[in-house]
Formats: C-alpha cells, sequence, structure tokens
C-alpha cells in the first residue's frame, strides 16, 4: 500500500514506506524498553541495537541489496519478536506474582485454621506457590522458559520410581496447582458483617469468590490457564 498524499516516484515512494516501517520498529522497541529494562544504560543500548537493525535494512533497501517486500517483511518480523519477547517477560512477572501470593494464601490457610488444614491444603499451596516463584523468576532472569525447581524435579524423581515420565509428573504438579487455586477461590470465608457472641453458623460465611475483586478473580483464571497450557505444552513437546 503506498501512500496517498505524496506525488514522489514509486521508487522513493517504497523507500518511504520502508523508512517509515523501520521508525515503527524503533518507536516500539523505545516503548517497550521504558517498560521492561530498568537500567538506563542497557535501555539505551537496546534502542541503539534496534535503530543500527532497522536503519541497516532501510540502507539495503536503497542501495538495492535487498527489494522492498524483502526489507518490509524483516521489519514486521522484528517488530512480531519485540512484542512476544514483551510478552513473554510480562507473562513470567505475573507468574512471580501469582506464586507468591499463593505462598501467602496457603499459609493463611494455616494459620486460620489452627494447623487443622495445613496438611491437607496449606502446605502444598505453600510449596507449589514457592516452586511457581522460583522457576517463575529464574525465567524471567535468565531469559528462559525451561527452568525446573526442586518440588518439581520431586515430582519427576517419583514419577521415574513409579515407571512413568516427565509429562505425567508435570501433569500431576499441574492438578495440584489447579487444585489449590479452585480450594482457595472455593472455600467458605466470613461475611463481612458476620458477628456472633459464641460461635458462627453456616449463614455467616459465604464463598472466596464472593469477596474477589473483578480483576483478582481473572488475574487468577487467568493464571490457572497458564498452568493448564504448560502442561500441554510440556507433554506435547515430549511425544514430539
Amino acid at each position: 500500500m503506498r501512500p496517498q498524499k505524496t506525488n514522489c516516484p514509486p521508487t522513493r515512494c517504497d523507500n518511504w514506506l520502508v523508512s517509515e516501517a523501520a521508525a515503527n520498529v524503533s518507536r516500539q522497541a523505545c516503548t517497550l524498553s521504558a517498560r521492561h529494562i530498568n537500567d538506563g544504560t542497557l535501555r539505551l543500548q537496546f534502542n541503539r541495537e534496534v535503530s543500527y537493525y532497522t536503519q541497516g535494512i532501510v540502507k539495503d533497501v536503497s542501495q538495492g541489496n535487498k527489494t522492498v517486500e524483502q526489507g518490509l517483511k524483516e521489519l514486521k518480523d522484528e517488530q512480531g519478536s519485540l512484542l512476544s519477547q514483551a510478552r513473554e517477560v510480562t507473562l513470567r512477572g505475573a507468574s512471580v506474582i501469582s506464586g507468591t501470593l499463593q505462598f501467602a494464601a496457603g499459609a493463611g490457610i494455616c494459620y486460620a485454621s489452627l494447623g487443622t488444614l495445613c496438611f491437607v491444603a496449606g502446605i502444598p499451596m505453600m510449596l507449589n506457590g514457592a516452586n511457581n516463584t522460583y522457576e517463575s523468576g529464574r525465567n524471567l532472569l535468565e531469559n528462559r522458559s525451561d527452568a525446573v525447581g526442586p518440588l518439581r524435579k520431586g515430582y519427576r524423581a517419583l514419577s521415574g520410581v513409579l515407571g512413568s515420565g516427565n509429562c505425567e509428573a508435570d501433569i500431576a504438579y499441574g492438578v495440584v496447582d489447579l487444585s489449590s487455586s479452585a480450594y482457595g477461590i472455593g472455600k467458605l470465608v466470613l461475611k463481612p458483617d458476620a458477628w456472633r457472641l459464641f460461635r458462627h453458623v453456616r449463614s455467616d460465611y459465604v464463598r472466596a469468590y464472593h469477596h474477589a475483586s473483578r480483576g483478582g478473580f481473572f488475574f487468577d483464571r487467568f493464571i490457572d490457564g497458564m498452568t493448564a497450557k504448560t502442561m500441554y505444552d510440556m507433554c506435547n513437546h515430549q511425544s514430539e
């Protein structure tokens, strides 16, 4: 698609298209780096590298070393790569937050139940939360996606003893993760205005999701979806 408001020759219009696409990629890089790179020096270096790369494509097209279509495709691919990396960083950050909240929820169950529900729900939630935080934190810091925490290694080791593989272990790990999430959102909690001198009755309690904020509820469901997708991806990858 060519600019409508210019009367430039076709070659100049094509070069303008490539230059404009390059500028869009550079602007996208500046936006993403400002959001995700805290160190000023690294942010400047990142923006400079992207700018050098995009301007190199513009130069190659203007000198005839690449066609306009090739240049636009490479710039589009670069922009897609930047957005994909930013999305991965955001998801890993969300997983770190989710793991921390999961650990806190497990500790809260142990405290509120005076230890009676600790082994049933509290400790499993705390262990999974700590492990999820560890895995997501390593993935985020080391720019990877395959970190395996101590708890998952334990699941895999036990699965091997039982004659199964990593896929079965990861499914079991994910099921515990999802079950603890379902328990947390479905457990009974006191109504804000509930008050009794001696003991509370069933009508004084409501399910936890009634008091969850809309954002918090959908954040939990989003993390549950990520957990399910991770289970599928791991098993699907291992079966290939």
